[in-house]
């Protein structure tokens, strides 16, 4: 039996779709992730089995009979609209740098585990990086700092240390973990347990 949890994207534009897959497949890489451009398609499949749906809010709105039930499970791709975030309806705003679409995307995730309602065969973040003594404690203080959104010289004078000595530290941490954006080091801080996404 496949316990992979499986998380299915419905949005007609093609780059929104691929794009969302990508960042996803980084942050829960256990998950199978499957797009569907049409909502046909996605009832053609077994629409039941997903244990989250990320969708248009245009197809959310023509389909609001069938999300409904399973607003808990579902995530709308729109921009930040009062509509629906007075109905209940979970939103993650597409029109935000990748940052800030990570970052929201790993709270959407953490929440999805402390509301009450882990879904059947979903776990809880893993650990992404198999090396956890990896880091040590400075570079992990510089690192928690880093997903903050800090820049160099708020984390040496939060850290009472050298500015010289904070590029070091990102220095090594880059090269230590493989990891270059300021987005991957979230995904890694985050999925590590050295920050909750809650406080990024």
């Amino acid at each position: 039996m496949n316990n992979k949890p499986e998380i299915a994207i419905l949005e007609p534009n093609t780059l929104t779709a691929i794009g969302l897959k990508g960042i996803l497949e980084g942050i829960i890489p256990m998950a199978t992730i499957r797009t569907f451009h049409r909502f046909s398609e996605l009832m053609d499949d077994t629409p039941d089995m997903y244990a989250h749906y990320f969708i248009s809010a245009q197809s959310y709105l023509e389909h609001t009979a069938f999300f409904l039930p399973r607003i808990r499970k579902t995530i709308v791709l729109a921009n930040d609209s009062p509509q629906f975030q007075l109905s209940g309806v979970r939103v993650l705003n597409i029109h935000e740098p990748e940052e800030m679409l990570v970052k929201n995307i790993l709270k959407l995730h953490q929440h999805a585990h402390h509301d009450g309602y882990p879904v059947k065969g979903m776990p809880p973040i893993p650990a992404y990086h198999p090396h956890q003594d990896i880091l040590s404690t400075r570079e992990i203080e510089v690192l928690v700092l880093i997903t903050k959104g800090l820049i160099n010289k708020e984390i040496a004078d939060k850290l009472n240390i050298s500015l010289t000595t904070v590029i070091t530290h990102r220095k090594n941490i880059t090269e230590k973990l493989g990891i270059k954006s300021v987005s991957g080091l979230t995904i890694y801080a985050v999925m590590n347990g050295y920050i909750e996404a809650d406080r990024i």
